[in-house]
Parts: structure tokens; sequence; C-alpha cells
């Protein structure tokens, strides 16, 4: 047994020597453009989460909600306490199946690209949280070209996370980190409704 530990922790040691040879290396210190996308459950939910670690960072954050405006959510509730760091803007109505009306759709993506866009490129703000982005330019109430070229515009030290299903491949492109949410299994298909404390 003691044969056993001795070599399991020379292994260790190797693996540590390794692991900070190639923490040395890194170097760089810049703000990211970070995607969340994908169909399973948990793209907002690590977005918001980032948000949690900026204010404990008493970084700037900047929120755009492109669908979820209409109803209350525990996340929005819990970051405007902070108001001298955070500044949110819900300006969804809700998602297209419930709108049903693409004119008004695009004129509210718009609205809340607006919103994005001033934040984006004020370098007061330290991170940008984009929610549900990937919806709107899906559907083509953005234009693509707009979006890239304002995060390559971005001021160095910021983050832009967007989120949303279906993230476009130019968008994919620009990213320094993409992460795509996969479902496995979900209680929706087993009947079960949206949980306090798991879905608001």
């Amino acid at each position: 047994m003691t044969d056993n530990n001795e070599v399991a922790n020379e292994k260790a040691r190797k693996r540590q020597e390794a692991k900070s040879k190639i923490m040395a290396e890194k170097t760089i210190e810049k703000g990211l453009i970070i995607v969340h996308t994908g169909n399973g459950k948990g793209k907002s939910t690590a977005a918001f989460g980032m948000a949690m670690r900026a204010i404990h960072q008493k970084m700037k954050l900047g929120i755009v909600q492109f669908i979820k405006g209409k109803w209350q959510s525990g996340e929005r509730d819990i970051l405007e306490r902070y108001t001298d760091l955070v500044e949110i803007k819900a300006m969804g109505e809700g998602f297209t199946w419930n709108t049903q009306d693409r004119e008004r759709d695009i004129k509210m993506a718009e609205a809340a690209w607006a919103e994005a866009k001033r934040m984006i490129l004020d370098s007061t703000y330290k991170m940008i949280i984009l929610d549900e982005i990937n919806i709107a330019l899906r559907y083509d109430y953005l234009p693509i070209a707009d979006v890239v070229g304002t995060l390559q515009q971005k001021p160095l030290m910021t983050h832009v996370v967007l989120t949303g299903r279906n993230a476009k491949p130019e968008l994919i492109e620009c990213a320094d980190l993409v992460t795509e949410m996969t479902m496995i299994k979900h209680p929706f298909r087993a009947g079960v409704k949206a949980q306090a404390g798991i879905e608001f």
C-alpha cells in the first residue's frame, strides 16, 4: 500500500509541476467575448453566476435582457439591489411564440440592441451580459454584422457575455470562449412545470 501511495504522490507531483509550467505561460489579460448556447438549460444561469463574481470584484455591470422582460425573475430582483454597480434593461416582451408580432419583436430587439451597444462601447462597464440575444439574432431581428462589428470595437478590458440557443457561426467565430449546453434530460418532458428557485 505504501508503494502505491508513493507512486500516486509522485504522479501528482509531476502533474502539478506540468500544470504550473502551463499556467506560467498564460500572461495575456483581456476582456473576453463569451457565448453560452445550446439546447440545454443553464445558459442565462451561468451568465448570472458571472454577474455575481463581477459584483464581488466591484466591477460595473450592464445587463440587457432581449426576451425575458414581462415577468419578474429572481436574478433581476437580486441584481437590482446593487444600483451602484449594476444597470439592468429588461427589454423583451416574452418569447416569440407569445408575441406573434414580428414587426414589434424587431422594434423591441433594436431598442435592446441600442442599449447594449451603448454599454459595450462605454469603457466604464467591465462586464456586459446580453441575455437571449442569440434568439434575436437567430430570427434576424438584428444584423449579425453590426453585432460582431460592435464586439470587435469593445474596450480592451470589457467582458461581453451573450446567451441563447442557436448562436450564429459568425458570433462563435469572433468569441474567445464558447460553451454549448447539451440537454440530456429535462423535467418539462415529464410534465413538471417551471420551479421557483430553478427557472425563476
